[in-house]
């Protein structure tokens, strides 16, 4: 009678419980075996409050309609609560009483007392997929971290390279712009990679090449923040489940999916100012169209950034800000569930990222001195960029009761336009061959188009036993064109440098699978995959840096083997230990061998083989203090053999394989809210590694350092949540530190070494909601720092200057967002 006197204001109210336990921090702990079939969410909950004991307090108008996945897994009360509401707008907080209450998030609480009645403000549970099932990520044998779309939005995030600023052992080596830049994990890269090391998903497919001749290792996926929900981190070699060049970890873009019940929307206008700089905009929209309740729904969204650009050109092709631009987006998804058991989703996304010219700033290699003043380059010749995503996927998903069946078609395509001065370093080499000439310029034009199949089988949740496995098929077929002209002094057209036609045949054919056991505390888990792939490869060129005309050809074949093995013990319901013992690989592929003039013999190998690595990690991972502090610790070591690199033959890049290398580290996060208004989060990495044997593609010797990454980096953020005439608001701070990295190695010739220095920047965000309309303000690099973030040394041995990327200037910016 007093929580229906408590409530009494609520027009229809559901008070569900079962026995006298209360939802309180007993019965929070103790593990218990759900069953709740899918279907709708009232019955579900129901059946959960039935199961667990809880006692529940819901408007039934808030979940009228709503559909449930169900839930049959051993799990303590709050995680099956979490597990059964996400992805729904349902929150969750405990009244004095004990009993969970179950609303809908509408916004702030009216007034600070409101907020008090809650009581201490305990972390939510996150619920992650990296395992290829749903569960709470403190569950999950390995470090992932979740990066929420709402929080990025927030503190201004805009691309690949703000998402993962704070994220320490996270490195993003750019090339120069949005959507060309290189992702590596706990130090795995040796910088001028021939193929990824990190993979990356959308949803359920994987996107990106895996071959070493569609430009895969510097075309890390940089989707905006188009109607995303989160990005998930899988830190460590993720071969078995996810598959070739996901070595050094796996970044994951989760979306949002349709809501089938309810008519919503939102509109987002972002304005920035960026010193050094023009303005920025941004404008997005999401609307969720309900097409039959309970059945059907379609959620369309679309966006806008205009990039004002902070780099400025000086010489031949002057030009203020010449690294502006503009990135689109539009991304339509269709969630049809006929039946309890079978729903399909289909997705259609398209983004392009176009700019003027890429953000890199001429440094002195030697004096680590910018060569022609702040934030500028040289241009003898203007610069361009491009590149359009296509990705188009379905997921037909049937529950078979004892089994799940996953059905995931995807097709993509990718297309990339890029002109780069090359002058600096060509001029002077070109000079040499008594060639006078005003600039040179490099434009490289690649299209891959991927076409992926998967077939997965999901066992029910189990008390004992729990297994999947997988059958996955893809098909790239690339073309990569590559054109170096030039331009006489009189400003007529020079001679075509350089003229190359490379494409590339990759198709894969694997199996997956693993099984895990549990009895007790323990959680034991094996897992295979054998994967085979079949390439060809040609290449012709002509003009005076190929050596003339050439055509080259080649063919390869390999087969790779990957394992997984973890185990997992619950020192309590809501902390663990775990060993995680796993290995990941790139494949191999052809190389266009040129043969001696003279003796006929082929100057370099007809292929080259996979590399792989062996990674061993122990984890600790805790929700303590009542679950206001969450703690997440690994160290690790990774065997890394075989190394993939690129090495001259007779003046044609030939791939090899040669070295090994030695990864040590350790990794700590942690998220601590001592009550309702502070939100304390501190993360930090420290990496050591190495060559342990010569790597002579690199030119570089046993001991050498790994290039990109720091020995430490570290991020820390407090956020402080309070009410203003009513209505909730906070103001943040974040703080991160990047120590000090390599660009090369020591002595080489091939990749010089440059000392990046380390840095450290600050960020600033604060924000006010209302009931529909909410406002954010930040400020990134608030000091306006000139921090360094990644360098090239393309041109460095012939001369020219090292290529920097510097962080953004400070930039002040204020977003406005209603939602209906």
């Amino acid at each position: 009678m007093t929580l229906m006197t408590r409530f009494s204001n609520l027009p229809r109210l559901s008070v569900c419980a079962a026995g006298a336990l209360m939802f309180c921090v007993s019965a929070q702990a103790q593990v218990i075996s759900f069953d709740i079939a899918a279907g709708d969410m009232k019955a579900a909950l129901d059946a959960y409050a039935a199961q667990s004991g809880a006692q529940l307090i819901y408007k039934i108008e808030d979940v009228k309609g709503l559909p449930s996945k169900g839930l049959k897994r051993l799990a303590s009360a709050e995680d099956a609560l979490a597990l059964l509401l996400d992805g729904t707008a349902l929150k969750v907080r405990r009244d004095p009483s004990g009993a969970v209450v179950i609303y809908v998030d509408a916004g702030p609480k009216p007034d600070k007392r409101a907020e008090a009645d809650e009581g201490p403000h305990a972390l939510g549970t996150v619920v992650v997929s990296a395992s290829r099932r749903r569960e709470p990520v403190r569950e999950v044998p390995m470090q992932v971290n979740v990066l929420s779309a709402d929080e990025l939005n927030r503190s201004g995030a805009k691309s690949l390279k703000d998402y993962l600023s704070n994220e320490a052992g996270v490195d993003l080596n750019s090339f120069g712009s949005a959507g060309v830049g290189s992702i590596s994990m706990r130090g795995v890269t040796t910088g001028n990679q021939t193929i990824a090391t990190v993979g990356v998903y959308v949803d359920e497919v994987s996107v990106g090449s895996n071959t070493a001749f569609a430009k895969g290792a510097q075309l890390a996926l940089d989707m905006a923040l188009l109607d995303l929900n989160h990005i998930e981190l899988l830190r460590g070699p993720q071969g078995t489940l996810y598959g070739a060049g996901a070595m050094g970890g796996l970044l994951k873009y989760v979306t949002n999916e349709p809501d089938t019940s309810e008519f919503s929307g939102s509109g987002t206008l972002t304005a920035s100012s960026t010193r050094h700089g023009r303005p920025g905009l941004t404008a997005s929209a999401v609307l969720n169209i309900p097409l039959k309740d309970d059945v059907a729904g379609l959620r369309v969204s679309a966006f806008k950034d205009r990039v004002g650009g902070y780099v400025d050109a000086v010489g031949l092709a002057a030009r203020a800000d010449a690294d502006r631009g503009d990135t689109t987006g539009l991304r339509a998804s269709a969630l049809i569930a006929p039946s309890r058991q079978f729903k399909v989703r289909l997705t259609a996304t398209t983004q392009k990222v176009g700019r003027d010219g890429v953000e890199f700033v001429d440094y002195d290699g030697k004096t680590g001195l910018p060569v022609e003043g702040e934030l500028r380059r040289r241009l003898f010749a203007a610069e361009s960029y491009a590149n359009k995503v296509n990705l188009y996927a379905a997921d037909l998903e049937y529950d078979f009761g004892w089994m799940r069946l996953n059905a995931i078609t995807a097709q993509q395509k990718q297309v990339v336009g890029v002109a780069n001065d090359l002058s600096a370093g060509y001029l002077p080499l070109l000079a040499g061959f008594g060639l006078n000439l005003a600039a040179a310029t490099a434009r490289f034009s690649n299209d891959n188009k991927k076409l992926t199949q998967e077939f997965r089988l999901t066992s029910k949740a189990d008390k004992r036993w729990e297994w999947l496995a997988g059958l996955y098929y893809a098909h790239e077929q690339t073309g990569n064109h590559q054109r170096v002209d030039s331009l006489l002094p009189d400003g007529s057209p020079g001679p075509d440098l350089a003229i190359a036609s490379l494409p590339a045949d990759y198709k894969e054919l694997a199996a997956y699978g693993d099984l895990t056991w549990k009895t007790g505390p323990w959680s034991v888990t094996g897992g295979l995959r054998v994967a085979r792939n079949r390439q060809h490869f040609e290449q012709e060129g002509d003009g005076l840096l190929v050596g003339g005309k050439t055509s080259l050809a080649a063919d390869s074949s390999d087969t790779s083997k990957t394992w997984l093995l973890t185990a997992r013990y619950a020192l309590t319901p809501t902390s663990g230990v775990h060993l995680r013992a796993a290995t990941g690989y790139r494949p191999g592929g052809p190389n266009a061998v040129a043969r001696d003039p003279v003796t006929g013999v082929p100057l370099a190998a007809p292929t080259f083989q996979p590399d792989s690595l062996t990674s061993y990690e122990l984890g600790y991972k805790a929700d303590l203090l009542d679950r206001r502090l969450s703690l997440e610790a690994a160290a690790y070591r990774i065997d890394w053999k075989n190394l993939q690199q690129f090495f001259l033959a007779n003046g044609i890049s030939v791939i090899t394989n040669a070295g090994r290398a030695k990864v040590q580290g350790a990794e700590l996060s942690l998220n601590y809210r001592p009550d309702e208004h502070w939100t304390l989060a501190a993360n930090g990495a420290l990496i050591d590694a190495k060559l342990s044997e010569d790597a002579p593609g690199l030119g570089a010797s046993a001991g050498a350092r790994l290039p990109s990454s720091a020995r430490f980096s570290a991020s820390l953020s407090a956020n402080y949540s309070f009410a203003w005439l009513g209505h909730p608001a906070y103001v943040g701070l974040t703080q991160r530190y990047v120590g000090e990295r390599n660009a090369g190695f020591d002595g080489s010739i091939s990749v010089p070494n440059y000392k990046v220095p380390a840095y450290s920047l600050t960020d600033l965000q604060a924000g006010i909601a209302f009931k529909r309309l909410s406002l954010s303000l930040f400020a990134r690099n608030l000091f306006d720092a000139r921090a360094q973030v990644s360098a090239n040394s393309l041109l460095v041995p012939l001369g020219g200057p090292q290529w920097v990327v510097m962080a953004q200037p400070r930039t002040l910016g204020a977003s406005l967002n209603l939602t209906f």
